[in-house]
């Protein structure tokens, strides 16, 4: 069985979009953040793309997204983006997921864990809060958890990171983050390592690489990049990416209605003429806001259609006049039919929000089908 509804992932795009960022950050090293699936991309597959095009970190936001990776061969480091709960601490270390830590507590709990297992030196990445406010360090602990991850004798620092809140939108107070990062860790001295290689300095999210190239330091992480979308429509003259999703979805049903009629739950809108009604297959229990029902656009035979009505749970409607519109034909929501492109960008202005929340809600009940 099969939905006539799909997520159509180019790989190849992603290829293109990790080569570009490289390119971009210079020496720095590139982190791809695979978080959230990958952004609803599928976390396996963009991992090892962008592997395969010069990443040398991923990054996950909970252990079980680091776990699959694993489980899916992904033997690049790890990072995860928050401190681990304790019940999780044994897969962190069996699984070789480089931890960030920010709390005394969580210093302990991981030492005692490690020392349990006898796995030899675990490299935890320290987190500092230089305005972002969310997790993270104070700057004055930041002395004492350096000593403090030393001094347990089986951990030690990896790496010393921060994240951008306005790096899209506020170069004051970005430069602001830049210089308190700078000046937290230059007080770190390199014996503090435990033997290893000096930590890496990261603090560079997407928007922090393209517009503060002051702060791409040691390593970048760059996540909205991969996928082809840009922190700010300005940033298209900095870098070239490609859009890395399409969502696909077929006709299922045709039906002319007289002017007047109003389509959909809450008949929130008349015909303005006689008019055939589409049906697709595809609604918000996939991830197509609700919110683009007012402006939202379907491509059909290379043809913009207007949204009829309210988008619901499982199906939406689409106003096509007088064209030849049968069941079967192919309706593109996202990407490019024959001339014409809708794009998540399109969604997030009708919703009022961001392109990174449009495409990490589509659903797992769209399949992914990958172009590699």
């Amino acid at each position: 069985m099969s939905r006539p509804s799909w997520v159509e992932v180019d790989l190849r795009a992603v290829a293109h979009n990790v080569r570009q960022l490289v390119r971009h950050v210079g020496g720095a090293a590139l982190c791809a953040v695979v978080k959230a699936d990958g952004y609803g991309h599928g976390a396996p597959q963009v991992a090892k793309a962008a592997v395969a095009n010069g990443a040398v970190w991923v990054a996950v936001a909970t252990v079980e997204e680091g776990v699959q990776l694993r489980d899916e061969g992904i033997d690049t480091p790890v990072l995860l983006l928050s401190e681990p709960p304790p019940d999780d601490h044994k897969d962190v270390i069996a699984h070789q997921i480089t931890p960030t830590v920010y709390s005394l507590a969580t210093i302990e709990q991981l030492a005692s864990t490690a020392l349990r297992l006898g796995t030899g030196y675990l490299a935890v990445h320290l987190k500092v809060d230089t305005g972002m406010h969310r997790v993270g360090a104070p700057l004055r602990m930041l002395p004492e958890l350096v000593h403090r991850v030393v001094e347990t004798g089986v951990l030690r620092v990896g790496g010393l990171w921060s994240h951008f809140s306005v790096a899209d939108s506020d170069p004051d107070y970005t430069t602001a983050q830049i210089r308190t990062y700078l000046r937290a860790v230059s007080h770190v001295p390199s014996v503090v390592t435990g033997g290893g290689p000096p930590p890496l300095r990261h603090l560079a999210n997407t928007p922090g690489a393209l517009f503060h190239p002051e702060s791409h330091l040691d390593m970048v992480r760059t996540g909205l990049g991969i996928y082809g979308l840009y922190p700010r429509p300005c940033a298209e003259e900095i870098i070239d990416l490609r859009p890395v999703m399409k969502i696909v979805s077929h006709v299922s049903h045709v039906l002319r209605h007289p002017a007047g009629s109003r389509p959909s739950y809450g008949r929130m809108r008349p015909l303005a003429d006689a008019s055939a009604v589409a049906t697709i297959p595809i609604g918000y229990a996939d991830g197509v806001p609700r919110m683009i029902s007012e402006g939202g656009e379907v491509l059909i035979g290379g043809q913009r259609f207007p949204l009829a009505g309210r988008v619901t749970m499982d199906q939406l409607l689409v106003e096509v006049g007088g064209h030849p519109v049968a069941v079967g034909d192919e309706a593109v929501l996202v990407g490019r039919q024959g001339e014409q492109l809708l794009s998540i960008d399109d969604w997030a202005r009708l919703s009022d929000t961001i392109n990174y929340e449009v495409v990490s809600r589509i659903g797992p009940r769209l399949p992914r089908r990958y172009i590699s």
